[in-house]
Formats: C-alpha cells, sequence, structure tokens
C-alpha cells in the first residue's frame, strides 16, 4: 500500500511537474532538459543504489529515500517564486536518485521480507499496485491541476512519500538476508583497519560479476531489458504523432484507448501471475516464458502502428500489456533468485542499462521520426529487442537450461560459495 500511495505521487507529478515547469520557465527546452536530467541521474544512480544496498541496511535507505523526496517537494513548495527555476533541477537530481535507490533496495528485499518461495506473488501485488497507481496518477493529474493548481499536486506528492516512509518505519521487516560468520563474504563488517574488509568488498564485487560470467542467460536477460527500454521509448514517443494522424479533431482519443487498454492487460497478468505461483508451490514464470512474454511484446507494439482498424489496435494493446506484466514478473523473480550478496548489485545494473535504453530510445526515435513513419521507427526498434529474444533462446538451448523447481531456486543461495572461492 505505501509503494502504491508514493507511485501515485509520483505519476500525478510527472504530468503536473513538466507543465509546472513549463509554465515557471516558459520554455519547452526548459522542460526538456528536466526530464534528461532525471534520467541521467536515474542512468548514474542505478551503479550506487546498488552498491548502496549491498552495504547498509536496506529499510533505511528506502524511508530515507522517501523522506528525502518529500522534503524536496516540501522546499519547492514554500521557495520564492524567483528561486523556483534553479530549484526545479536540483528536484530532478534529487527524485532521480532517491527513485532508483528505493525501486533498487525495495526490490532487492522481496525474497528476505516474504521469502523465496512467495517472491512471485508479493512481486505481482507490487507491479498491480504501481499499475493501479499509474492509471490513477495520470486519470487525476489534469483535474487536480485544474481544480486546486499545483500546490495541491506537489502537495499530494510529498505527503505519498510521507505516507510511504511511514508505513516503511511501522512494518517490523527484514530487508537482507542473515550474514554469515564476521569475515566470512556477506558477513558483518569488519573492524576499522582490518585487511579483511578490503578483501571481503573486492569479493562481493568479484563475486557478482562471476555471477553474470557463470549465468549467461542471466546476462542476457539484462541485454534484452535494456532493447524493451528502447523499443518501449519508441511507441511512448510515437504514440502522439499516430494518434494525431489518425484523428486530428481528437489527437488524444487514441493514446487513451491505447494506454486504458494497456494497463488492463498488464494489470490481469500480473494477477494471474501471482495467483498461478500460489497454487501448489509453483514457481512461477521462468526464463523461456520472460523470452516468449518479450517476444510477444514486442510484435504487439509493432502491430498498434499497423494502420489496422481501431478495434484490432486496442486488442493489440491489451496483449501488449498482458505481455509485459508476464516479463516483468519473470524478470524480476529471475534476479530475486540471486544471491543476496549480488542481488543488490544486479538490481543497480538493470536499473542503469534500462534508463539508458529507454534515454537512448526517446533521442533516437525523435530524430527518426521527423523523417519516417512511426511504423517503421516502432518496427525497427522493437525489433532489436525481438532479435535479442531469438539470441536468448539460442542461448536457453545451448546450456540446456530448463525453468527449475522452487528446490532448485533456494539452492541458488549457495550459489556463493563457489563463486567466492574462485573469485579468492
Amino acid at each position: 500500500m505505501g509503494n502504491g500511495v508514493s507511485a501515485y505521487g509520483s505519476y500525478l507529478n510527472m504530468v503536473a511537474l513538466n507543465v509546472f515547469i513549463y509554465e515557471v520557465t516558459d520554455s519547452a527546452l526548459a522542460a526538456g532538459l528536466f526530464m534528461a536530467v532525471r534520467l541521467m541521474t536515474s542512468v548514474v544512480s542505478g551503479f550506487v543504489s546498488g552498491r548502496l544496498v549491498s552495504a547498509y541496511d536496506r529499510k533505511r535507505l528506502m524511508v530515507g529515500a522517501d523522506l528525502t523526496q518529500c522534503l524536496a517537494m516540501v522546499a519547492l513548495l514554500i521557495a520564492p517564486e524567483a528561486g523556483r527555476a534553479g530549484l526545479l533541477y536540483v528536484l530532478a537530481v534529487v527524485t532521480g536518485f532517491c527513485s532508483t535507490l528505493s525501486g533498487v533496495a525495495l526490490r532487492s528485499s522481496i525474497p528476505e521480507i516474504v521469502g523465496s518461495e512467495l517472491r512471485v506473488r508479493a512481486n505481482s501485488l507490487l507491479a498491480t499496485g504501481r499499475s493501479l497507481a499509474m492509471i490513477a496518477g495520470f486519470a487525476s493529474a489534469g483535474l487536480v491541476v485544474a481544480q486546486f493548481g499545483y500546490v495541491a499536486a506537489i502537495s499530494l506528492d510529498a505527503a505519498s512519500f510521507a505516507v510511504s516512509a511511514s508505513v516503511l518505519m511501522a512494518l517490523p521487516i527484514r530487508t537482507k538476508a542473515a550474514g554469515p560468520e564476521e569475515g566470512e563474504p556477506g558477513g558483518g563488517k569488519p573492524e576499522e583497519g582490518e585487511p579483511g574488509g578490503e578483501k571481503t568488498a573486492r569479493r562481493r564485487q568479484a563475486g557478482s560479476l562471476l555471477l553474470l560470467r557463470a549465468a549467461p542467460v542471466l546476462a542476457v536477460m539484462i541485454a534484452v531489458r535494456a532493447a524493451d527500454g528502447l523499443g518501449s521509448s519508441s511507441h511512448n514517443v510515437a504514440l502522439p504523432v499516430y494518434s494525431s494522424a489518425l484523428d486530428p479533431a481528437h489527437p488524444a482519443t487514441f493514446v487513451s484507448q491505447f494506454w486504458a487498454t494497456w494497463a488492463i492487460g498488464n494489470i490481469v497478468m500480473q494477477q494471474i501471475c501471482g495467483r498461478w505461483a500460489g497454487r501448489g508451490g509453483r514457481q512461477g514464470p521462468g526464463e523461456r516464458a520472460f523470452a516468449i512474454g518479450a517476444c510477444v511484446m514486442s510484435a504487439a507494439f509493432i502491430v498498434v502502428f499497423a494502420g489496422l482498424p481501431t478495434g484490432v489496435a486496442v486488442a493489440a494493446a491489451l496483449v501488449a500489456g498482458m505481455a509485459d506484466g508476464l516479463t516483468e514478473i519473470a524478470y524480476v523473480s529471475r534476479l530475486q533468485a540471486a544471491p543476496d550478496a549480488q542481488r543488490g548489485r544486479l538490481f543497480g545494473l538493470s536499473a542503469s542499462v534500462e534508463n539508458t535504453g529507454f534515454g537512448l530510445g526517446m533521442l533516437v526515435s525523435g530524430a527518426l521520426l521527423d523523417h519516417f513513419r512511426p511504423l517503421h521507427v516502432v518496427g525497427l526498434l522493437h525489433g532489436v529487442a525481438i532479435v535479442l529474444c531469438l539470441a536468448m533462446f539460442v542461448v536457453l538451448v545451448r546450456y540446456g537450461r530448463r525453468e527449475r523447481p522452487p528446490a532448485d531456486a533456494a539452492r541458488e543461495r549457495d550459489v556463493p560459495s563457489s563463486v567466492e572461492s574462485e573469485a579468492r
């Protein structure tokens, strides 16, 4: 609930702040620069967040991130009008860093909060909450700003972060695995000046790299997510252009239909995955389901822009939403199967890679749409994701991977022993 409330505030302000920036600066370039600064901060902070969540208490990091964003919103509200323009870019850095840190910390903590066997159900609940928050945030942003103004929208965002922080502080949750004895990999922090401290840090870092080398499918999955970000940016940029061409008098109609239908499909699939995993100890979607879902998702997005009747395009949006929900659950749950000592760095790397793909895709899509039709641009960038998914199938076949039973996922916690020994 706390995560859903803070997500609602974030989606609300994603609309309200962009309009607010344009009103304060009277410059489209300034609004674009705000988004660029926030995205670049998210890319860089992914690597930093991975280190932080591996070294410090994740619950405190999440609470600190929420409170920092709350205070940043309050500072914007009480700042004099003359100083708001500059403060907006500080806000972009703060929200970009804190949102990434909070996301990496939460995803890394799920197996410890609910147990490895329940992580798929937990991920489906969190993803459903974020999807509902996105619908509510986007739908209410225009109404809140029009009826109550920007102060009310920014205040709602600040309050949402305060609620999230309060919920986290109230819950007696454990967010990190119980470490081995002092001086062992993943164990307690050695005393200052102790040689083992530097050695342990090197072991952890090397262990993360060796884990990716030892699990090439995991590395390919991260690459596919980067390509998904590339493709996602293409349909985000192309949607307004395509919708305007469909109905110049009502350019927002198709965009609204698309996102509403996509969200429905996304939520339905997330619930299906959660319920399926909760029956009879089933593991939930695995690596092959992720590859199939990513292929179907990209293909469905391409169909949306193919110029077919509206009913067919909306149906394709529904399929894309369902496939997107499947890949999200499968991907996050697979990364959470990694040992706790490496999990934070994996999610940090994933956040940076995904944001890099999305940001690069925004630039490429914007440039290509000046010269090519939306179908060609979306087909090209989502086609990259399809090619990588096919490469992932090759890797799966080559290494004889199978979707593992829950016992194998639990045994993966013991991987650090071999990884650390090789690192040493």
